[in-house]
């Protein structure tokens, strides 16, 4: 006879994890962090509950974008008042904030509710190698899947 499990706050393990984010794609590293974020790369995902762990980037400002989409790619968002409208490219985004650029990509990717507001608090991203978060002594993760051929 099988058992349904549920999972309570204390039976979550959550771990820290520290990426290098130099010479990575943005979407397919947005993707796995988003995964991870979420937990659902754990036995013990529920959908209903923040199970995830905590992701550090570094050198995000080293980010790479396929194509044009340095130049093509726009951001855009409106003040609510007429003429509002403004709009950034992505090398204008990634020249002033390039943490925001890999945000942006993760929040997009996560619930919009309560739980991915709570999930994405786990995201910590630091334009340049250093971090303060050795305390929590992450590991290091490989963030790209390689698919071997059998």
């Amino acid at each position: 006879m099988y058992k349904t499990i549920t999972v309570r706050e204390k039976d979550i393990d959550r771990k820290w994890y520290v990426v290098d984010a130099e010479g990575q794609i943005l979407g397919r590293l947005a993707s796995r962090l988003a995964l991870i974020l979420r937990g659902k790369h754990k036995p013990i995902f529920s959908p209903h509950l923040d199970t995830g762990d905590h992701v550090v980037i570094v050198n995000a400002a080293k980010i790479l974008l396929t194509a044009n989409k340095l130049e093509n790619k726009t951001y855009v968002r409106h003040s609510g008042y007429p003429g509002g409208l403004k709009s950034r490219t992505a090398a204008q985004v990634k020249a002033a904030h390039p943490e925001r650029l890999i945000r942006m990509a993760i929040q997009g990717m996560l619930p919009k509710n309560k739980l991915g507001r709570a999930v994405i608090k786990k995201l910590h991203i630091f334009a340049g190698a250093e971090h303060d978060h050795q305390a929590q002594r992450p590991e290091a993760l490989d963030p790209v899947r390689r698919r071997t051929r059998s």
